[in-house]
């Protein structure tokens, strides 16, 4: 008798994925163990990791345990924003606890501190980064490793990065973080999309002297086989709750500014990121929020009825190739309150006040998108000293 193989849908969704004619086979870093497990030999270590950091569809950590990484060696793993397991909703504090698999402490980095403080580094001989980016700058994985990277600088920890594809790495684009808008969703001198690998901007962030002090950190970077910036790359895994397809990532740099507007940005739904809307807007489409345990907790209108936009069939004729900020302006647009449309929280998430204020004041997108150019130029050319991959032609 045959026996059915059942393959599990995360290693189905990358052979998927593989075998599209537009994405080709990429190895991660984490993937190439080869390469990484010699700089393990004898060490004790941790990592900082999540239900992104994956080999083969198997959490990084059991991989390394079945590669014969003793449990000891693992002094504790470091959990960002979201969790170790990936099952919080965006905002949520995490707390200290130990993996309930393996055992091994887990020490929160989205808590009481963002930084791991001397004392969890105490008999730490290097530290694993491996979480999946989204080349967006306010995704806050990014300030993770910025706040990484300073403490191994600071407490002379080497640091290894293992390097994971940029979903959207193939274009540059939007306003500059300015310093007075520092935040932990913003926390270096790049723009919105800032299209670099996180391994690559691990090393920007040190070379250009970002860390405290000027420091340093003892970086090596893993990168990934077969990937080029611009390439087509679905993820095996969600990067965190709210992101829950291709289609969201792909928005999310263009939507996620109605996080610092009174308009809803779909959390509460089956599809956040990809629609929007609010209970004052016209508009056929229409959704109610409702608080989902570990996605969203006390979402924007909960029980409301908001009506809005649904992008979940759009596709820009020109690719994925800049932010699209044209749902932005169309909603203060027709919005009646107009006093009311901004958050605080806005400025902070542009990493400036000037988008904000050339919104109010009606300027159009070609306007707009004109006011970011000497900026993008500027970093343009300091990205090319720290890209590890090549441009897809």
């Amino acid at each position: 008798m045959k026996k059915l193989l059942i393959v599990p849908s995360i290693i189905l969704n990358c052979l998927l994925a593989a075998c599209s004619t537009d994405q080709p086979f990429v190895r991660t870093g984490a993937d190439q163990m080869d390469l990484y497990l010699p700089l393990l030999e004898g060490k004790h270590f941790a990592l900082v990791a999540n239900h992104t950091s994956v080999v083969g569809g198997r959490h990084l950590v059991d991989t390394l345990l079945s590669r014969g990484i003793e449990k000891e060696q693992i002094m504790k793993v470091f959990a960002p924003e979201h969790g170790f397991r990936g099952n919080r909703a965006a905002g949520i504090e995490i707390e200290d606890g130990t993996d309930a698999a393996t055992g091994i402490p887990v020490a929160s980095l989205y808590g009481a501190h963002k930084k791991p403080e001397p004392a969890e580094l105490s008999g730490i001989d290097i530290i694993i980064f491996d979480l999946q980016d989204v080349g967006v700058r306010f995704y806050t994985y990014i300030s993770t490793l910025h706040y990484v990277m300073e403490a191994c600088a600071e407490n002379g920890i080497p640091l290894l990065v293992l390097d994971r594809p940029n979903p959207n790495g193939g274009y540059v684009d939007g306003p500059v973080l300015q310093k007075a808008y520092t935040s932990f969703v913003g926390m270096d001198p790049i723009p919105v999309v800032y299209g670099l690998t996180i391994g690559e901007l691990a090393g920007m962030i040190n070379g250009e002297g970002w860390l405290n002090d000027g420091l340093r950190c003892d970086l090596t970077v893993i990168p990934c086989d077969g990937y080029r910036h611009g390439d087509h790359y679905s993820l095996p895994v969600n990067p965190s709750p709210n992101l829950s397809s291709d289609q969201a990532v792909s928005l999310y740099p263009s939507t996620c500014f109605f996080e610092g507007t009174v308009i809803s940005e779909g959390r509460g739904t089956s599809m956040p990121f990809v629609i929007f809307g609010h209970p004052e807007l016209p508009g056929d489409f229409s959704f109610t929020p409702e608080t989902i345990p570990g996605v969203a907790s006390n979402p924007k209108f909960e029980g409301e009825v908001c009506h809005g936009t649904n992008l979940s069939d759009y596709t820009p004729e020109e690719g994925w190739t800049r932010i699209h900020l044209e749902w932005l302006l169309e909603a203060y647009r027709v919005f009646p309150r107009k006093e009311d449309f901004f958050t605080s929280y806005f400025d902070t998430l542009a990493g400036t006040d000037d988008l904000r204020i050339q919104v109010e004041a009606g300027w159009d997108e070609s306007q707009i998108r004109a006011s970011w150019q000497s900026g993008l130029d500027r970093y343009k050319i300091t990205r090319k000293k720290y890209l590890i991959y090549g441009e897809k032609e």
